[in-house]
């Protein structure tokens, strides 16, 4: 339990590091610590009995500078607990959930580390989100690691406050009367010193001998013959005299005295006097002493240069990293024993930081024998220029561990991404190329095996390099010509074949043009690829569920070290990635053309009668298996007339598919079998479907182009149809007073779907149709979008329609030309159309306004 001194002394250390204030330097060092822990946030506290924020980023920047309540702070915990704090979700933790940032939603998670002050726990380094987040036991042990510098930020801030406060304390006493005068006559030898001198050496005028042995006497032994040495230069040159030393009083006690003088020439130009003053500095000798042990005592490293860049202190931990030239540093010149800074950010920043008295920060590297990465902040001062530094080494190695990661996550990412969005095997190879080029190699080939099951037979065959890449513009073409003849000049023991047959990856990590030239056939290929000249290269097969798909040859410059272990990792996760693409792409072209074949087989030809052309037409859907329930259809009844038949049975897969078979096959039975027109055969449909419990519903127009002897002689074809909630038919009719009128034909009464009700009732509409007119029926697929409903659409589809009945387009060009219109290159549905034109008479018929519709027959 801490007794009353711990806490006043916790208390006051806290009270004197908050004093310091807000810092920018803290802030930068919360920017660091928020971004090594990706955390938003991240907060410097100083917690006394109100908490001070010092320092922070992300949210908590509006903070800064202010005081709280210590007892509604997540800081407070991590004080009292002494011990790093973890809150990972801050609304179920009970020692945090009422605090007011916890109720508020500013914080849902949060890791605090103490910060220790002369062996007091003075506030806390914080980081914290608004989001539940679980900590680690290295992110943990990390923000411990970075409250070292935090801590001693703040014991410096605090330092210099005090040296400031106590320094101008000292002026105000020296000024007050605290200074000294001595006058030494050279020629007769009598050293005089003022009321004041004699008080400072804690002499009285009797006591004094008054010569330079009595003075030479009261100075410490070991620092006389330095003050010797100072006074005899300034005689000998008639010059300036400084020194501070040790007195030693009469008591006993020890005393500092700084010294400044001139030596004054006789008639003759040598010395024949030396004047001068003295003043106490024992204090600031003491304040300097204290902190030195400060500096000494941080975990930073600190040194301090003077107005000549020579070496004036060094604390410990400066010492020890700087050590590592070994030679003596107290006295050097900077540039002269660290010869790497002339000319870097090193120099340029310390020059600038004294020319323009700005402190300065930055990182830098220095090279062996320190081979490190440092974090310096410099700062000038009245004598030089004082320097903070941290290696920051393992920061940086961990930083480009995490970028690196970060890269290989994005490229394997991106190689996902690029190579699902595709099931074009040659595209795929040729966008898996450009991914790796440059970020893991200098140039690529990528070779698809599309006949790899059988390795003890013609291992070429089936072979092919499908893409290729450099990051050099002016080499692309000399690899796509490697490319192009490296094939048929693999030898058996190439690396391609082992990658192929064993499913093995190659390093190449030295001499790869003659290793890979040596498993070449000798030739142009060998020619190409030595001017490539290759320095490393790797093999990668890409395999794919037990299968290889193709190989990944990946190669590097001379420029370029060797391919590193985790690199390989990378390049055979991304080519894991691609080959289970390619094998998809494998399965799915086997799918979609087995899909394909079955769905065409079940759409037979059309019928050619003598008065009309009847053309047909199926699209699958780009992004489906190539089979739905769309159908057409289109047959002769036995009294001569045409029945034509568009279909969609919901659904869009295999089950679709099967009942789109069967109702088909139903409906051209029933209107063969019993020559029933359109209404008859699909309440007849009905019935079926609900005797053979087929479970499937469909929309349906089946139409009927028929002609009596009377027609035939009038030229006039009657078309009857029925509609099951299917998109209403289109006609198109020449010979119209504003060109060619296209009619969307609309029943009067709304028929239910096929599969609903087996006793729905079902109604016909009639339309006269003149010679040369063109019906189209059609699936929803043509007309309707995400983004366009079937009204729009049909409007689209009856203007694109009449533009190429007026072009004279045949009927097979309409029909393709419609789809390509209509669809662009990927459909987002299978569209099923049927297109009846009805030839034309010789001699042309008077023109007429479009078809005449005869009322509804109910069935």
């Amino acid at each position: 339990m801490s007794t009353s001194q711990d806490v006043a002394g916790r208390l006051a250390h806290a009270r004197r590091l908050a004093r310091a204030g807000s810092l920018p330097e803290l802030d930068r060092l919360a920017e660091h610590v928020a971004a090594l822990l990706g955390a938003p946030s991240a907060q410097v506290s100083i917690i006394s009995d109100v908490q001070t924020v010092v320092g922070a980023t992300g949210a908590a920047s509006a903070l800064v500078g202010t005081e709280s309540a210590s007892a509604e702070s997540l800081c407070t915990v991590t004080v009292d607990a002494a011990v790093p704090v973890r809150v990972d979700d801050g609304a179920a933790d009970p020692r945090v959930a009422h605090l007011p940032p916890v109720v508020g939603g500013d914080v849902g998670s949060y890791l605090g580390v103490p910060l220790v002050a002369h062996g007091h726990v003075v506030g806390a380094l914080c980081v914290h989100g608004p989001e539940p987040r679980v900590w680690s036991d290295d992110d943990v042990r990390l923000l411990e690691v970075l409250a070292a510098p935090v801590v001693a930020q703040l014991e410096l801030a605090a330092l210099e406050l005090e040296h400031d406060s106590e320094r101008l304390v000292w002026q105000m006493a020296i000024d007050a009367g605290g200074v000294g005068a001595f006058d030494w006559d050279l020629v007769t030898g009598e050293l005089r010193w003022d009321e004041r001198l004699l008080t400072l050496f804690g002499l009285s005028a009797d006591q004094f001998g008054g010569t330079i042995e009595a003075f030479n006497a009261c100075v410490h032994p070991d620092d006389r013959a330095r003050v010797g040495r100072a006074l005899s230069a300034a005689i000998a040159t008639c010059g300036r005299y400084e020194a501070e030393y040790r007195v030693v009083l009469p008591d006993g006690g020890l005393r500092w005295v700084s010294a400044r003088g001139s030596a004054l020439p006789g008639a003759e130009g040598t010395a024949v006097r030396v004047l001068g003053v003295a003043s106490d500095v024992t204090a600031a000798r003491e304040e300097e002493a204290s902190v030195s042990r400060v500096l000494e005592a941080m975990p930073a490293a600190y040194y301090h240069l003077d107005a000549q860049w020579r070496f004036t202190y060094v604390n410990a931990r400066a010492a020890e990293l700087l050590g590592a030239i070994g030679r003596p540093i107290i006295g050097e010149v900077v540039w002269e024993l660290f010869p790497a800074t002339v000319g870097t950010v090193f120099e340029r920043s310390y020059r600038d930081a004294v020319a323009m008295s700005t402190p300065v920060s930055f990182d830098a590297y220095y090279p062996p024998p320190l081979d490190g990465w440092y974090e310096v902040r410099a700062w000038p001062v009245e004598d030089g220029l004082a320097v903070y530094f941290l290696d920051v080494t393992q920061r940086r190695e961990a930083q480009q561990t995490m970028a690196r990661a970060a890269q290989r996550a994005e490229l394997l990412r991106e190689v996902t991404d690029a190579l699902s969005g595709t099931l074009d095997p040659e595209h795929a190879g040729n966008r898996l190329a450009r991914l790796v080029v440059p970020t893991l190699g200098d140039w690529c080939v990528v070779t698809l095996a599309e006949d790899a099951s059988a390795p003890s037979g013609p291992w070429r065959r089936g072979l092919r390099d499908v893409g290729w890449w450099h990051a050099d513009e002016a080499f692309r073409p000399l690899v796509e010509r490697y490319a192009l003849l490296r094939l048929d000049a693999l030898l058996e023991s190439s690396f391609v074949r082992r990658a192929i047959s064993d499913g093995t990856t190659t390093v190449v990590d030295h001499d790869a043009v003659d290793r890979v030239a040596a498993v070449l056939a000798p030739g142009e290929a060998t020619d190409v690829l030595r001017e490539l000249a290759p320095q490393s290269a790797v093999v990668v097969p890409l395999n794919g569920r037990g299968r290889t798909s193709g190989v990944l040859t990946v190669f590097r410059d001379a420029g370029r070290p060797a391919f590193s272990a985790e690199e390989v990792a990378t390049l055979e996760e991304a080519a894991a990635r691609a080959g289970l693409a390619l094998d998809n792409s494998r399965l799915y072209a086997e799918q979609r053309d087995l899909a394909e074949t079955l769905q065409r087989s079940m759409m037979t030809a059309p019928p050619e009668p003598d008065h009309l052309q009847v053309a047909v037409r199926y699209v699958p859907a780009a992004e489906t298996a190539r089979v739905g329930g769309d159908w057409y259809d289109a047959f002769l009844q036995p009294g001569g007339a045409t029945m034509i038949v568009i279909g969609d049975v919901v659904g869009h897969d295999t089950a679709a598919a099967a009942a789109m078979g069967q109702l088909r096959s139903i409906l051209r039975g029933i209107a063969v079998t019993t020559n029933a027109g359109p209404a008859e055969s699909l309440t007849r449909l009905d019935e079926a479907i609900a005797t053979l419990l087929i479970d499937t519903t469909a929309t349906v127009v089946a139409a009927r182009l028929e002609q009596s002897p009377e027609d035939r002689q009038d030229g006039v074809t009657r078309l009857r149809w029925s509609n099951a909630g299917h998109p209403p038919p289109l006609v198109a009719c020449p010979g119209a007073d504003d060109g060619v009128r296209v009619d969307v034909l609309q029943a009067d009464r709304p028929d239910l779907l096929l599969g609903l009700s087996s006793d729905a009732d079902r109604h016909e509409s009639v339309a006269e149709l003149q010679r040369g007119s063109t019906v189209l029926l059609y699936t929803d697929g043509l007309v309707e979008r995400r983004d366009q409903p079937l009204e729009e659409g049909v409007a689209r589809l009856a203007a694109e329609l009449s533009d190429l009945e007026a072009s004279g387009a045949d009927l097979e060009t309409l029909c393709d030309a419609l789809l390509t219109r209509m669809l662009g290159e990927r459909p987002e549905d299978d569209v099923a159309l049927v297109a009846v034109r009805l030839h034309p008479q010789d001699e042309p018929r008077p023109p007429e306004a479009g078809p005449v519709v005869v009322p509804p027959i109910l069935t």
